[in-house]
């Protein structure tokens, strides 16, 4: 069974419910300082986390005096754009003590569909991460309309999981696991400790009804598993209301956990090796060499760009023999990759006229 002191990067999805106090409408302060110890143990230990939380429309609807039934999309919006303030300050007095720099990430669901944002999304979540900051990640309410929204933050929590390769997703809810039925209607109903495989008996216990309490219920939190699992990534369903929830998951609390299909980055590569090439590269054999080595491609080792193409498109890699070495996600579109081929990384930007990434094809972005 995995555990988080094995993971080396950690996504904690926080709902709604756990800080925000519904009678009050207020922070639920000692448990969001219990949460921001736990990070700081997990950092200890040199672990990469990222939170998703929600929060920011109960927050700003008791600012703005709204009721607490459903609101209409203007009023969630209006109620978002002044939570997301008090969301993101929270957790940066949560977490400062503890030495711990924090960032707000807003996205939509159009930010993971557009192959472009999703780079850029990735490349900031990374080098957010290689600081040692704590993202604190949540659905752009404000702006974000049915059309563009993920609609509940376990797949939001499960996409964000894919995007930076996590090996743990913790979905931290209303319910200790994943059950066969619902426990409040079921004396019988049985909570599964691991789920290997998600089969279609495992889909058919999944209903709205088996948490009770949370919105989407366990379908949600089933179609996040599927999502995060196949990219290799581990799942669990733990409650989260106690105090410090990570270590009570850490030392043995309640839960379900959804087993990885692999390792994340080997589940990357099999995704990026399966796509439909958009253009081809050819390299050098320096670069061909370079590449067997690890080394991301560089524009200097490459003498030949084919194909219209956008950023974030995935191309061909051929080697000077004409043998395909491989197939990557293109940092720049064929245009500007035709002008910088051959081309030394400190000139990309009198080429281009801005100053672009020094590697054309990151070697995290390349299937060999």
């Amino acid at each position: 069974m995995a555990t988080l002191s094995q993971a080396n990067r950690v996504v904690v999805k926080i709902g709604s419910a756990l800080l925000v106090d519904r009678a009050s409408g207020d922070l639920r302060g000692d448990w969001l300082r219990s949460l921001a110890a736990d990070v700081a143990w997990l950092k200890g230990l040199g672990k990469d986390v990222i939170l998703v939380s929600s929060g920011s429309i109960a927050l700003g609807r008791g600012v703005l005096g709204l009721p607490r039934s459903d609101l209409p999309l203007e009023q969630s919006q209006a109620a978002a754009a002044v939570g997301q303030i008090r969301l993101a300050r929270a957790y940066e007095e949560a977490l400062d003590p503890h030495g711990i720099k924090t960032a707000q990430v807003l996205v939509t669901l159009e930010d993971s569909e557009n192959r472009r944002r999703y780079l850029n999304s990735r490349a900031t979540l990374e080098t957010l991460l290689g600081l040692g900051v704590v993202p604190i990640v949540n659905e752009n309410d404000t702006i974000a309309t049915d059309e563009i929204r993920y609609g509940d933050n376990d797949r939001l929590a499960a996409q964000v999981a894919v995007t930076v390769g996590a090996d743990s997703l913790i979905l931290l809810s209303d319910v200790d696991g994943f059950y066969s039925a619902n426990p409040v209607l079921d004396p019988d109903a049985k909570r599964h400790e691991v789920v290997d495989q998600i089969t279609p008996e495992i889909e058919a216990m999944a209903s709205d009804g088996v948490s009770g309490l949370s919105k989407g219920g366990m379908i949600t939190k089933l179609l996040a598993a599927k999502m995060a699992t196949a990219a290799g990534c581990a799942m669990a369903i733990t409650e989260g209301s106690p105090l410090n929830p990570l270590k009570t998951l850490e030392n043995g609390a309640n839960c379900t956990w959804f087993t990885a299909d692999g390792d994340p980055q080997v589940a990357r590569k099999r995704w990026i090796a399966a796509m439909k090439s958009k253009g081809e590269i050819t390299v050098d054999a320096g670069a061909a060499k370079a590449l067997e080595c690890g080394k991301s491609l560089l524009p200097a080792g490459i003498t030949h760009v084919e194909g219209s193409f956008g950023r974030g498109e995935p191309l061909a890699i051929v080697g000077p023999g004409g043998r395909k070495l491989g197939q990557g996600l293109s940092r720049y579109t064929g245009d500007e990759a035709r002008a910088i081929k051959g081309r030394r990384s400190r000139e990309i930007e009198e080429i281009l006229g801005y100053p672009g990434r020094a590697a054309l094809i990151h070697r995290d972005d390349m299937a060999l």
